[in-house]
C-alpha cells in the first residue's frame, strides 16, 4: 500500500487526465500558498504535499511507477549490501535510468561551476512578439508614395516599475518553497547510487524570488498595453497585399530582449476609372460611332490629374487599344513607369433625326448595302451591318 495517496491529495480520480491534474494542482496551490497562509504552518506542509503529488502524477513515467508499486524510487530489494532493483521493475523503461544519469550529471555541472540553471533560463533575454495592422491606400498614393499614420496596440515596459513588476520602494522576497534556489530537488536510490531529480520551482518560476508588493500600474507584470501612432512609409509602386516590416515597433522584449516587429499589410483601393495590371493602367474611352469612322482626337485622364491628348485614326474598331508610354505606375524599387493603356469602346447613337437617317441610308446604298427594313433587325443594327461593324 502506498504511504501517500497522491490522487486523494489532489482530489482527482485515478484515471484523471493530465489536464485535470494540472487544474487541481493550480486550484490547491493557490488555496494553500504560503503567501496567503503566512501564519498557518499546516498550510505550508499541505502546500509541499500538493507539490510532491503533482511532481509524481504530472510525470508519465513516475505516475506509471506509482500506479504499479504505490511509490516512486523505493521499490528495491537488498543485494550484496546495496540497494538494487532485481529486475529494473522500478523503472518504466531503460530511458528512466539514463534520464536519472542525465539529471545527476547536470547537478554535478551546476555545483561545480556554480551556475543556477533554472534561474539562468528564466533570465534569458527573449524577443518581443510581432504585431500586425492593415493599411488601405489609393492608386494616387501608389503613384507618388506616401507616409501614413497607423494606430497599434502594443506591449510596452511599465514606466513606473521599469519592468521589475515591483511597487516602487519595495524589494522581492526569497521564495519560501525553494528557499531562494529557484528549483526543487528530489532524490532516490538506484542501482547506480543516489540520483537527484531537479525541477524548476513552480511558485517563483525559477527566479528564487517572489513579489509580495506588485506594481499597481502593471499588476506586477512589468509591462502595460498602450495605443501608439506609428508613421509608415509606403513606397511608390507598391502592390496590393504587400507586407511592410517596421523593425522594433512590436511588443517590448522580455528580460532586456529586443522588441518585436510591426507588420503592415497594404491594400490598394479600387479606382473608379482605372484598372491596374502590375505597373500598367487601363482606361476605357467611349467614342461616338462617327468618331470611330472618321477619326478624332480625345483627351485621356491620368493619375496626375492632367489630361493627355490621344489621336484616334479613322476606322478605329471596337476594342482597339492605344498606349500612352510611361503614364502608368512606377515599378516597385526600380526606375521607370508602366504604360496607360486606352481601350476604345464605340457607342452607337440611340436616336437619329429623319435627315440623319436618310443620309445614312444613302451612304449604305453607296456601299452596296441593302437596308430595306425586312431583316427583323433594328434600324441601327442594319446600319452597323451596312458599315461592316
Amino acid at each position: 500500500m502506498p504511504s501517500k495517496d497522491y490522487y486523494e491529495i489532489l482530489g482527482v480520480p485515478r484515471d484523471a487526465s493530465l489536464e485535470d491534474i494540472k487544474k487541481a494542482y493550480r486550484r490547491l496551490a493557490k488555496q494553500y500558498h504560503p503567501d496567503i497562509n503566512k501564519n498557518d504552518p499546516q498550510a505550508n506542509e499541505k502546500f509541499k504535499e500538493i507539490n510532491e503529488a503533482y511532481e509524481v502524477l504530472s510525470d508519465p513515467q513516475k505516475r506509471a511507477q506509482y500506479d504499479r508499486f504505490g511509490t516512486v524510487g523505493e521499490n528495491f530489494s537488498s543485494f550484496g549490501g546495496q540497494q538494487y532493483a532485481s529486475d529494473f521493475t522500478g523503472f518504466t523503461n531503460f530511458s528512466d535510468i539514463f534520464s536519472d544519469l542525465n539529471s545527476t550529471f547536470s547537478e554535478f555541472v551546476k555545483n561545480f561551476f556554480g551556475e543556477d540553471r533554472a534561474q539562468t533560463r528564466e533570465r534569458i533575454p527573449r524577443r518581443g512578439s510581432d504585431i500586425s495592422v492593415g493599411l488601405t491606400v489609393t492608386l494616387e498614393e501608389v503613384l507618388t508614395g506616401t507616409e501614413r499614420e497607423v494606430e497599434v496596440n502594443r506591449r510596452e515596459l511599465c514606466d513606473l516599475c521599469k519592468g521589475s513588476g515591483l511597487e516602487p520602494g519595495t524589494q522581492p522576497e526569497k521564495c519560501p518553497y525553494c528557499n531562494g534556489t529557484g528549483e526543487l530537488r528530489s532524490s532516490r536510490s538506484t542501482p547506480f547510487g543516489q540520483m537527484v531529480n531537479i525541477m524548476t520551482c513552480p511558485t517563483c518560476r525559477g527566479t528564487g524570488r517572489i513579489i509580495t508588493h506588485p506594481c499597481h500600474q502593471c499588476n506586477g507584470k512589468g509591462f502595460v498595453s498602450r495605443k501608439r501612432k506609428v508613421i509608415v512609409k509606403v513606397p511608390p509602386g507598391i502592390e496590393d497585399g504587400t507586407r511592410l516590416r517596421l523593425k522594433g515597433e512590436g511588443d517590448v522584449g522580455i528580460n532586456g530582449g529586443p522588441a518585436g516587429d510591426l507588420f503592415v499589410f497594404v491594400k490598394v483601393r479600387s479606382h473608379p476609372i482605372f484598372t491596374r495590371f502590375g505597373a500598367d493602367l487601363e482606361y476605357e474611352a467611349v467614342i461616338d460611332v462617327f468618331d470611330a469612322i472618321l477619326g478624332t482626337e480625345i483627351e485621356v485622364p491620368t493619375l496626375e490629374g492632367v489630361g493627355e491628348k490621344l489621336n484616334i485614326p479613322p476606322g478605329t474598331q471596337f476594342g482597339a487599344t492605344f498606349r500612352l508610354r510611361r503614364k502608368g505606375l512606377p515599378f516597385i524599387n526600380d526606375e521607370g513607369r508602366g504604360d496607360l493603356i486606352v481601350k476604345i469602346k464605340v457607342e452607337v447613337p440611340q436616336k437619329l433625326s429623319e435627315k440623319e437617317r436618310e443620309l445614312l441610308l444613302e451612304i449604305a446604298n453607296l456601299r452596296g448595302k441593302k437596308v430595306n427594313g425586312k431583316s427583323g433587325k433594328s434600324f441601327f443594327e442594319r446600319v452597323k451591318d451596312a458599315f461592316g461593324g
